[in-house]
């Protein structure tokens, strides 16, 4: 498994990412920033920069985030272990990421509740189009919105 062309973000996507758009002009969110991490082929660097990220996340003393993946199969594989050590440290997730048509994740855990699936193909799968499964600004307008939710219930 890996990242076909239908994934795989544009330049001019990361120039004019949604989710930054409406995350930015959302006046109920203190947008705090974004934090890049990379997904290393061995596993215990994949555990080590979930937690790293979720650290970083608690350090901020951030109130949620939305976790999102440009690439799906192995790569859930750190998806899913940031989604816990964030959910470790009672802070809610919402996850942006390819699934389609798969059935399953690579590995999956009680934080993996909330997702938004970018697939965009009527057959829910990887496509040769580029750009054609990419995260859109309803897509990112739903991931805020369940994140809201997710917030507003933890803070009861």
């Amino acid at each position: 498994m890996g990242i076909g062309p239908s994934t795989k973000e544009t330049s001019l996507h990361h120039f004019r990412d949604p989710l930054v758009d409406v995350l930015g002009s959302d006046n109920d969110i203190d947008f705090q920033g974004i934090i890049l991490v990379g997904t290393p082929q061995d596993n215990n660097e994949k555990y080590l920069v979930g937690q790293r990220a979720a650290q970083w996340a608690e350090a901020l003393r951030s109130d949620g985030v939305i976790l999102s993946s440009d690439g799906w199969g192995n790569s859930h594989v750190d998806y899913a272990n940031t989604m816990e050590e964030l959910g470790i440290r009672n802070i809610p997730v919402v996850g942006v990421t390819f699934q389609g048509t798969q059935a399953e994740f690579v590995v999956k855990n009680k934080y993996m509740d909330t997702i938004v699936d970018i697939n965009k193909s009527e057959k829910g799968i990887e496509t040769e189009v580029v750009g054609e499964n990419n995260l859109d600004l309803m897509d990112a307008r739903k991931a805020v919105a369940l994140l809201k939710l997710k917030i507003r219930k933890a803070k009861r």
